[in-house]
């Protein structure tokens, strides 16, 4: 099952993706894709329902926009250096354990939103991740129970403003946190949609260039050691999403580095999982 939530920004309604890119409003379900939801059973009693109601279910037409697909979470995890090659370009040694790093829920968008470079920004970069997103609550989980703790899988790009994140003093939720940096979606994708998360194609272009094509076969750490290795230092709720780190190719590695300006046109994908356009646009004061 593909989950979409669509409309305008703040008021999106839950919604159903089918296999032939037909878009269903399941608002009548009476539940919308939150902690409570994924944590109780939310999937299979949507997918119960579905099959029954499907047929009275209205049509979303695809010119209507889609927000995140799911509500703001209590916290999205991410995990950096998670590619050996992106390491290297990053100038930094690879980790002997996960990197991680928190970035603001309050960054989530949808996912063709408009990215803004923020206030005083030189240096805003790309980073196209394989997302995952908890469907039971996870502490202290072993790596073969791992899994059993996921609800899906979204394409996720974590934008960085470099100097923020590397530059300035302290942590590097500075540099990750910046409104708009967190477009998730179109879809979630239910667990059994993905054979294999640790075998995904994905890519990223700009301005209509390859600049990012790996697969997640190159992981450090794959799903089920992040999913693990996370639950050991937090509780993990449903819902919460964790970004499992972004191969090689963002602006910080190009030689000399190549950032976003206004006007340039960000599309990527995972393979799976959809695709996603944000196009930059300066911060306005707005």
């Amino acid at each position: 099952m593909k989950l979409i939530r669509f409309g305008e920004v703040g008021k999106e309604k839950p919604g159903v993706q089918l296999e032939n890119g037909t878009r269903l409003d399941v608002s009548a379900f009476g539940r919308d894709y939150n902690e409570d939801f994924f944590g109780t059973d939310g999937l299979v009693q949507l997918k119960d329902w579905l099959a029954k109601n499907e047929s009275s279910c209205p049509r979303v037409d695809n010119s209507v926009r889609l927000g995140a697909p799911l509500v703001r979470p209590s916290k999205i995890v991410c995990v950096g250096l998670n590619y050996a090659k992106h390491a290297a370009e990053s100038g930094m040694a690879v980790p002997k354990e996960p990197v991680l790093f928190f970035k603001a829920t309050s960054a989530i968008v949808g996912p063709n939103d408009d990215v803004v470079i923020p206030k005083g920004s030189q240096k805003t970069d790309w980073e196209v991740e394989l997302a995952v997103v908890i469907g039971k609550k996870a502490s202290y989980v072993s790596e073969a129970d791992a899994l059993d703790h996921v609800a899906g899988y979204v394409l996720h790009n974590d934008y960085s403003e470099r100097a923020f994140q590397i530059e300035r003093e302290g942590q590097w939720v500075k540099g990750k946190s910046c409104d708009t940096f967190a477009p998730v979606g179109p879809f979630i994708a239910t667990k059994d949609e993905i054979k294999d998360p640790n075998n995904l194609h994905l890519w990223l272009k700009l301005n209509g260039e390859t600049v990012q094509d790996s697969s997640t076969s190159d992981f450090i750490f794959n799903v089920q050691e992040v999913v693990s290795y996370i639950s050991q230092f937090m509780t993990l709720l449903p819902g919460d999403i964790i970004s499992t780190g972004t191969p090689f190719g963002v602006g910080l590695g190009f030689n000399p580095p190549k950032y976003l300006k206004a006007g340039d046109v960000v599309e990527l994908g995972i393979e799976g999982l959809g695709t996603s356009k944000q196009t930059a646009k300066a911060y306005s004061g707005k």
